[in-house]
């Protein structure tokens, strides 16, 4: 992940949307391995990509969630056949919080002056990938809003990716079916993102107790997707982005036993919470 991140040096191109579920969308190509003329070739894909995510109505349900989208695409070489060229790239998707997603690999035809669009029954190999992302990370948040909500999202995402995994162009949508069904199963962590945010927005609103015990609520989703999946990555990042709010949360509402809790569930943060337990009395 570090890698790719460090690899990417380009300059970033921003696009904000008027209306639909994506926002600020920031997209970044590293493309030194390829050839002048696939550059070139590239030279669109950017605003492509962009009106891609912003133009395509992705759920008719929630229309106005203005979600900030960071992409990251690193070019690994192009090959062609015949008239088509294909590339292939790693990526990385992510919201700018806890939803991240790192792809090692994927396979995808591009020609300048082609246009985007996402169809579910007509397979199309870089728009399929965009919009399986597109997915996972709306299911994600969607999930914030309404218990389980985005179980329908995420159903879309796996549809997307059985589909790739029967085309010509197989490369990673077997890790991708992997990734949307280990994600939609873990309820633990599921129902800790709702309990999180709506245990923060009643803080917000001064109805301590209510949050409190909605945070107390999300502990016990990471509790059961650690039984359930052990260190999975996603409930790992999840902590350790939300680790510095939940330590002087429970620091500042003098909650000693949800700090120790989040602790013991949260070991590669462990020193941001004992930095707040060490100021508290026994």
């Amino acid at each position: 992940m570090t890698k790719l991140l460090s690899l990417v040096v380009a300059l970033p191109i921003f696009f904000t949307a008027t209306y639909g579920q994506f926002g600020l969308v920031k997209i970044e190509f590293d493309d030194r391995l390829l050839r002048s003329d696939e550059k070139y070739d590239l030279i669109n894909l950017k605003d492509d990509v962009q009106q891609f995510f912003v133009n395509t109505s992705w759920d008719k349900d929630f229309s106005d969630l203005k979600i900030p989208l960071h992409i990251q695409i690193v070019f690994e070489g192009a090959a062609s056949k015949g008239n088509v060229k294909t590339y292939l790239c790693k990526a990385l998707f992510s919201n700018g919080s806890e939803l991240r997603y790192f792809d090692n690999g994927a396979q995808f035809y591009y020609s300048p002056g082609s246009s985007l669009y996402f169809d579910l029954v007509l397979f199309e190999p870089l728009s399929a990938f965009l919009a399986f992302y597109a997915h996972m990370i709306l299911a994600g948040v969607i999930d914030s809003y309404e218990y389980r909500g985005g179980g329908a999202t995420y159903e879309i995402a796996r549809e997307i990716a059985l589909r790739g995994a029967s085309s010509e162009y197989q490369k990673g949508w077997s890790s991708r079916i992997s990734l949307v069904d280990d994600i939609s199963k873990n309820s633990g962590l599921r129902d800790a993102r709702l309990a999180y945010y709506i245990g923060k927005d009643l803080l917000q609103e001064g109805r301590i107790e209510e949050g409190l015990k909605e945070l107390n609520n999300m502990l016990n989703g990471l509790e059961k997707s650690a039984i359930d999946f052990g260190r999975e990555q996603s409930t790992q990042y999840f902590m350790k982005i939300h680790s510095e709010y939940l330590a002087k949360t429970f620091n500042k509402f003098g909650r000693r036993d949800l700090l120790i809790d989040v602790k013991q569930l949260d070991h590669d943060n462990r020193d941001i919470y004992k930095f707040y337990l060490d100021k508290m009395p026994e």
